[in-house]
């Protein structure tokens, strides 16, 4: 090879020098277009809300005309994916919050069971991920809206540290209820937020923007909402009555009175939250990619729907207020689709809806009698063990990748959304995080390997069974509060006894003695060892 000087060298390396710097602008424009590309997302978390709710699931599986119909719903379904073995992480509300927001199985919380009282000090901590973080760390923009019921810190009006007390009572509470000091949606990762600290349900009734007191009128005073004070912005009927429980013209929970706004009104808080959402795609359309995490109240009791919503008459519309809580659901669902629509981008962005638990098939009076059926084909409804409890709806919507009407019969559960948003946002998360999470972008895309859960471990509600999958078989174990019971109480094999039959419980068949215990014993191996539920995609 022929030797140069010193000045060919040097005007070589420069031009080395400027052909690397190409290269790298080159993979910049790339990287950054790779950026822009990616979709916005939205996760619309219902509540109360069973597959047998949605009308495009009586249509489509059980072959029934809807009482309800759910369009806005469907109009996702029929143009998406739905997942026909999708799960709440749980059978209630507040634990499910806990495990979608952590990407973990309850087990693993301070707070197996859920924390409810919103005066206690939640079971994520500031710095933890989460649903959020993983997003916000990945360049989008994050918004939360909604139902929150993961616990609040509100400091004492009088000394330090915390409040820490009852949330329902008859007088107010030595607490500044004026903002948020600690543990609400900015401290999850929300770069925005509209938070109701336990919905509609209460107590609190009160509604904080961005971890600030937002009152619902100029004169709002924050007071002890209870049965002499609370606003009837509707007509209570003899059918309200006997579905809420109530004697005079209120429309707090069945939970009880507490802390509140003094112009609380159930039955607009629909509209408020939906429009909280809109404004938030408004105003972040066009930008960095965002991510909204709308937590909607519906359908929980007290089932209180306005007397329109949106320019839609709403109450006296069907047969029972139950239904016509999952009608506001839809309204909610429409307005918060047109804002994508609005603004143009729709088309690239995924939204994913699901709910917190199944269905409501108690103190509903007209649902039932109605002919709809919130469970579906499943047995049980929120808080059982049950598939009725768990089974949920889960549709993935996402014009510019998913294909229209698509079913999955992959198994996949609502905490699995935080692989799945890290995935997305570009997020590298360490193991520890996504121990009981797995990514399913594979399934929504139809591109590359996905490695299918071989089990699944979660838990029921308020009488503390837990359950585990395994191979088409379900275990139900009882447990305690106390976690100082175990239990094997029933086994189904899911396959063959999709209702839960009750006559072919193979729990006390001598036959299935041996994968009883096998099953047992692998449960509660897998629990106490903290080690991974969820496959890695």
């Amino acid at each position: 090879m022929k030797n140069l000087s010193n000045k060919a060298v040097t005007g070589l390396m420069n031009k080395i020098v400027i052909l690397g710097l190409a290269v790298m602008t080159l993979a910049s424009v790339t990287v950054h277009a790779g950026k822009s590309e990616r979709p916005n997302i939205v996760v619309i978390l219902a509540d109360d809300v069973g597959s047998g709710d949605i009308s495009y699931y009586r249509e489509q599986f059980m072959k029934m005309a809807p009482v309800l119909e759910t369009s806005a719903i469907d109009r996702l379904a029929e143009g998406g994916m739905w997942f026909t073995d999708a799960h709440s992480s749980t059978a209630l509300c507040a634990p499910t919050r806990y495990a979608i927001m952590s990407g973990k199985n309850n087990y693993r919380s301070v707070a197996p069971w859920g924390v409810w009282n919103s005066f206690h000090e939640g079971a994520i901590k500031a710095g933890d991920t989460t649903l959020g973080t993983v997003a916000r760390d990945g360049g989008y923009t994050t918004g939360f809206v909604g139902k929150w019921h993961l616990g609040m810190n509100f400091k004492k009006l009088n000394g330090n540290g915390y409040f820490r007390g009852n949330d329902r009572g008859e007088e107010a509470v030595n607490a500044d209820m004026t903002e948020i000091a600690y543990g609400g949606p900015k401290d999850m990762g929300f770069n925005y937020s509209y938070a109701l600290p336990t919905g509609v349900q209460g107590p609190l009734y009160l509604a904080y923007e961005n971890e600030k007191w937002a009152p619902f009128e100029k004169d709002s005073e924050i007071i002890c909402y209870n049965t002499k004070n609370a606003k009837d912005p509707v007509t209570v009927t003899d059918q309200d009555r006997e579905e809420l429980g109530i004697t005079g013209n209120m429309t707090i929970s069945d939970k009880g009175p507490g802390m509140g706004d003094s112009h609380w009104d159930t039955s607009k808080i629909g509209e408020i939250l939906s429009s909280k959402a809109a404004d938030f795609i408004d105003a972040n359309a066009g930008k960095d990619p965002f991510f909204l995490y709308y937590c909607s109240p519906e359908a929980h009791r007290p089932h209180m729907p306005p007397a329109e919503m949106y320019g839609e008459k709403v109450r006296g519309t069907l047969p029972s207020r139950h239904l016509e809580s999952i009608k506001v659901l839809d309204l909610e669902v429409k307005h918060i689709v047109e804002a994508l629509e609005r603004n143009g981008v729709l088309d690239n962005t995924l939204i994913i809806f699901t709910a917190d638990n199944g269905g409501l098939t108690w103190k509903v009076p007209g649902t039932m009698e109605s002919g709809h059926r919130p469970s579906g084909l499943y047995r049980g409804a929120k808080s059982s063990p049950h598939e009725g409890g768990h089974r949920v709806p889960f549709i993935a919507h996402w014009p510019a990748k998913i294909k229209a009407g698509q079913l999955s019969d992959e198994l996949v559960i609502t905490h699995d959304l935080l692989a799945t948003v890290a995935k997305i946002a570009g997020t590298e998360v360490v193991e520890e995080d996504t121990l009981d999470s797995t990514n399913i972008l594979p399934l929504l895309m139809g591109a590359g390997d996905f490695n299918s859960r071989d089990y699944l471990i979660w838990q029921a509600g308020a009488s503390f069974e837990v359950m585990f999958r395994e191979e088409g078989w379900k275990m139900i174990i009882q447990s305690s509060h106390e976690l100082d019971k175990w239990e094997p109480v029933a086994l189904f094999n899911l396959e063959s006894n999709l209702g839960e039959d009750e006559k072919r419980n193979m729990i006390k068949n001598p036959e299935y003695q041996a994968k009883t215990e096998q099953m047992f014993n692998k449960y509660m191996r897998i629990r106490n060892s903290g080690e991974r539920t969820a496959p890695i995609n």
